[in-house]
Protein backbone atom coordinates (compact mmCIF):
# COMPACT_ATOMS: atom_id res chain seq x y z
CA UNK A 1 0.00 0.00 0.00
CA UNK A 2 2.95 2.31 0.66
CA UNK A 3 3.94 2.08 -3.02
CA UNK A 4 0.47 3.25 -4.04
CA UNK A 5 0.63 6.20 -1.68
CA UNK A 6 4.15 7.04 -2.86
CA UNK A 7 3.09 6.82 -6.51
CA UNK A 8 0.07 9.02 -5.76
CA UNK A 9 2.30 11.59 -4.03
CA UNK A 10 4.77 11.60 -6.94
CA UNK A 11 1.96 11.91 -9.45
CA UNK A 12 0.45 14.81 -7.51
CA UNK A 13 3.83 16.58 -7.40
CA UNK A 14 4.29 16.15 -11.16
CA UNK A 15 0.79 17.40 -11.95
CA UNK A 16 1.20 20.29 -9.52
CA UNK A 17 4.43 21.32 -11.28
CA UNK A 18 2.66 21.16 -14.63
CA UNK A 19 -0.16 23.35 -13.32
CA UNK A 20 2.27 25.84 -11.76
CA UNK A 21 4.35 26.28 -14.94
CA UNK A 22 1.72 28.24 -16.82
CA UNK A 23 0.68 30.13 -13.72
CA UNK A 24 4.28 31.21 -13.10
CA UNK A 25 4.50 32.75 -16.58
CA UNK A 26 1.35 34.79 -15.95
CA UNK A 27 2.52 35.76 -12.45
CA UNK A 28 5.97 36.86 -13.66
CA UNK A 29 4.51 38.89 -16.52
CA UNK A 30 2.00 40.45 -14.12
CA UNK A 31 4.68 41.38 -11.58
CA UNK A 32 6.90 42.88 -14.28
CA UNK A 33 4.37 45.53 -15.23
CA UNK A 34 6.59 47.34 -12.72
CA UNK A 35 10.34 47.06 -13.32
CA UNK A 36 12.17 44.79 -10.87
CA UNK A 37 15.41 42.87 -10.56
CA UNK A 38 15.44 39.12 -10.05
CA UNK A 39 15.67 38.91 -6.27
CA UNK A 40 13.01 41.62 -5.81
CA UNK A 41 10.72 39.75 -8.23
CA UNK A 42 11.29 36.44 -6.45
CA UNK A 43 10.50 38.05 -3.09
CA UNK A 44 7.36 39.77 -4.41
CA UNK A 45 6.07 36.48 -5.80
CA UNK A 46 6.83 34.68 -2.52
CA UNK A 47 5.13 37.45 -0.52
CA UNK A 48 2.01 36.80 -2.59
CA UNK A 49 2.23 33.05 -1.90
CA UNK A 50 3.96 31.90 -5.09
CA UNK A 51 7.40 30.56 -4.17
CA UNK A 52 9.81 30.09 -7.06
CA UNK A 53 13.36 28.75 -6.95
CA UNK A 54 16.16 30.77 -8.52
CA UNK A 55 16.91 27.75 -10.71
CA UNK A 56 13.41 28.12 -12.18
CA UNK A 57 13.08 31.91 -12.19
CA UNK A 58 16.22 32.96 -14.03
CA UNK A 59 15.86 30.53 -16.95
CA UNK A 60 12.20 31.61 -17.19
CA UNK A 61 13.22 35.28 -17.32
CA UNK A 62 15.79 34.56 -20.04
CA UNK A 63 13.24 32.58 -22.05
CA UNK A 64 10.59 35.29 -21.77
CA UNK A 65 13.16 37.88 -22.84
CA UNK A 66 14.26 35.78 -25.82
CA UNK A 67 10.59 35.50 -26.81
CA UNK A 68 10.35 39.31 -26.88
CA UNK A 69 8.06 39.55 -23.84
CA UNK A 70 10.57 41.18 -21.47
CA UNK A 71 13.25 43.83 -21.71
CA UNK A 72 16.21 43.80 -19.34
CA UNK A 73 19.13 46.05 -18.59
CA UNK A 74 22.05 45.98 -16.19
CA UNK A 75 22.29 48.88 -13.75
CA UNK A 76 24.25 49.61 -10.63
CA UNK A 77 22.20 49.86 -7.46
CA UNK A 78 23.67 49.92 -3.95
CA UNK A 79 27.13 49.53 -5.52
CA UNK A 80 26.10 46.23 -7.14
CA UNK A 81 25.21 45.46 -10.73
CA UNK A 82 21.67 44.16 -11.01
CA UNK A 83 19.67 43.10 -14.02
CA UNK A 84 16.31 44.85 -14.11
CA UNK A 85 13.40 43.36 -16.03
CA UNK A 86 10.17 44.90 -17.29
CA UNK A 87 7.44 44.01 -19.73
CA UNK A 88 8.10 44.73 -23.37
CA UNK A 89 5.15 46.05 -25.40
CA UNK A 90 4.63 42.53 -26.75
CA UNK A 91 4.69 41.25 -23.15
CA UNK A 92 1.89 43.64 -22.23
CA UNK A 93 -0.19 42.33 -25.14
CA UNK A 94 0.58 38.72 -24.25
CA UNK A 95 -0.33 39.28 -20.59
CA UNK A 96 -3.69 40.74 -21.63
CA UNK A 97 -4.35 37.74 -23.91
CA UNK A 98 -3.29 35.24 -21.24
CA UNK A 99 -5.56 36.90 -18.68
CA UNK A 100 -8.50 36.68 -21.11
CA UNK A 101 -7.74 32.98 -21.59
CA UNK A 102 -7.42 32.57 -17.80
CA UNK A 103 -10.90 34.06 -17.42
CA UNK A 104 -12.34 31.69 -20.05
CA UNK A 105 -10.74 28.68 -18.36
CA UNK A 106 -11.86 29.88 -14.94
CA UNK A 107 -15.44 30.30 -16.19
CA UNK A 108 -15.39 26.79 -17.67
CA UNK A 109 -13.99 25.30 -14.46
CA UNK A 110 -16.73 27.11 -12.56
CA UNK A 111 -19.28 25.17 -14.63
CA UNK A 112 -17.43 21.84 -14.52
CA UNK A 113 -16.37 21.68 -10.87
CA UNK A 114 -18.82 21.86 -7.97
CA UNK A 115 -17.92 24.75 -5.70
CA UNK A 116 -15.46 26.16 -8.23
CA UNK A 117 -17.43 29.40 -8.39
CA UNK A 118 -15.08 30.54 -5.63
CA UNK A 119 -12.13 30.43 -8.05
CA UNK A 120 -10.84 33.92 -8.65
CA UNK A 121 -9.19 35.59 -11.62
CA UNK A 122 -5.83 37.28 -11.05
Amino acid sequence: MTDGKQHGAELFENLKLELRRGCLVVAVLGQLRKEQYGYMLRKALADDGLEIDESTLYPLLRRLESQGLLISEWREEDKRNKRFYRLAPMGEQMLAQLLEEWQRINASLGKILPGAASLHVL
